[in-house]
């Protein structure tokens, strides 16, 4: 039930709104975050974020505990590393990851600008050279994204949100980019399901997650859990 309400709103959630991309003021926009607007499916989506993090982080234990071993044999540094991210009202948080890169990667950054497939906000490059072995691995499945699982324990992040930006992105956006915070980060969103791998423009990143934010409610969080599942098993769409 819950994928296919999901299927039927994503008809309308793909398109790109023109109007939101040309709109530099967002004076038609609700600046409100969705905690305000629709407090009962807010406390629904927190309960479920709560219970379904706390199952997964139980149940996957062994999958981190081998998955730190690998990490730490493979090249030097701790296992699990902290960025600083952006969320919702703007607030910033540290985000937890598995590391995928070398352990200095974040000091290499300005000397793989050049790989770069995508524009200035979004970073992606297939041959960055940072990228360790057991890290490339990682990565196709977005199992170095379980640590996040903590972020959405502690609340500082959902399952389903757009994905939060870095700082040093900020400095690239566009006025109608801060849509974006209306809502809390999640783990997994519009832009996973849709073949992230594809989506190389961050204005039509944007509008699938002012799709997301405008048409919100607790079964479409539901509908993209599932839909992720098998992008993940799959590998598809991985970063």
């Amino acid at each position: 039930m819950a994928l296919a309400a999901f299927n039927q709103q994503s008809i309308k959630t793909f398109n790109i709104n023109n109007d939101l991309m040309h709109n530099t003021d967002l004076i038609h926009l609700n600046q409100l975050p969705l905690s305000q607007t629709k407090p009962f499916q807010w406390t629904m989506k927190r309960i479920m974020d709560v219970t379904l993090s706390l199952m997964a982080i139980i149940a996957l234990a062994p999958l981190f505990l081998l998955l730190t071993i690998l990490i730490k044999i493979d090249s030097k540094g701790s296992a699990v590393f902290k960025q600083k991210r952006v969320g919702i009202n703007k607030k910033e948080f540290y985000m937890y990851k598995f590391r995928s890169m070398v352990n200095d990667a974040e000091e290499k950054f300005e000397q793989v600008k050049e790989y770069n497939q995508t524009n200035p906000i979004m970073f992606k490059a297939s041959n960055d050279p940072r990228i360790t072995k057991v890290g490339k691995f990682i990565r196709r499945y977005s199992l170095d994204e379980l640590p996040q699982l903590f972020n959405v324990l502690k609340g500082e992040m959902s399952l389903v949100g757009p994905r939060p930006p870095l700082l040093r992105e900020l400095k690239e956006y566009k006025s109608w980019h801060y849509v974006r915070f209306q809502t809390i980060p999640g783990l997994t969103g519009m832009w996973q399901v849709s073949g992230r791998a594809n989506i190389i423009d961050f204005d039509a990143v944007v509008n699938l997650d002012y799709k997301y934010i405008k048409n919100w409610n607790i079964l479409m969080d539901i509908g993209i859990i599932l839909k992720t599942i098998p992008v993940v098993i799959n590998g598809n769409g991985a970063a």
